[in-house]
């Protein structure tokens, strides 16, 4: 069930003020040549806002909707049906001011690379559920925000160990930030059914989520995605 703006509004509030409680070390990082480059790119991409006037921008929000229901016809790019995918609203171009297109990105590419983990979570097929469960969509862009927090994404240079240890990984997999959306997705869904949350714990569970990933990319042998360990709930 989708509840009020101010519900989604609040959680990126809420969550873009706090401090790193877990993994955090000042110390001296030198970024290699490629990690530069390919964080630049990352940068490129948070910096896109979503525009519902642009043809490509169009074309992505048709294929997560086919991606999502392939056997349901879509009416249009403002449609009533979009609440069926947790969208606040008909418009859910509305719901990407908080975070622009990557947001819109990282559901496309889970939804295309681990098509039968985004279903489950999709149409919330495991675990005992909430009566009043998070909207699906929403709580995806959330994850997205929280992921560019946690990163500092927005800094100059890393300072934290979780965020260090990111680059690292990002210089093996150029996919890494979108392959770490979906293993956070996937977290934060099995945090939800773990803390027999509902609705309005939502913000509760993605903070869980925000320090068990600090813990996993804090770790000393994290070198490859595939290394972290929630990784393999991508593939239960």
């Amino acid at each position: 069930m989708v509840g009020p703006r101010s519900w989604f509004a609040g959680l990126f509030s809420r969550n873009s003020n706090k401090r790193q409680s877990v993994g955090e070390r000042a110390t001296d990082f030198s970024v290699t040549p490629l990690q530069e480059a390919r964080l630049q790119k990352l940068k490129e991409r948070l910096n896109v806002p979503f525009d519902e006037t642009r043809p490509d921008h169009q074309e992505a929000l048709l294929s997560l909707w086919y991606a999502s229901f392939p056997e349901t016809q879509l009416t249009g790019l403002v449609s009533e049906q979009w609440k069926d995918m947790g969208w606040q609203g008909p418009n859910p171009s509305t719901d990407f001011r908080g975070c622009g297109f990557i947001a819109l990105e990282n559901l496309l590419f889970f939804a295309r690379t681990y098509p039968v983990s985004f279903q489950k979570l999709l149409f919330k097929q495991e675990g005992m559920r909430a009566a009043w469960e998070y909207p699906f969509a929403v709580a995806g862009v959330n994850v997205s925000f929280m992921l560019t927090q946690m990163l500092e994404l927005n800094s100059a240079k890393p300072k934290t160990l979780p965020a260090m240890n990111f680059l690292k990984v990002l210089s093996e997999d150029e996919e890494a930030f979108d392959i770490l959306y979906s293993i956070a997705f996937q977290l934060m869904d099995a945090q939800w059914i773990a803390m027999g949350a509902s609705y309005m714990q939502f913000n509760e569970v993605l903070e869980a989520t925000r320090i068990q990933l600090e813990r996993e990319l804090s770790l000393d042998d994290i070198h490859r995605i595939r290394d972290i360990p929630a990784y393999n709930l991508l593939y239960k």
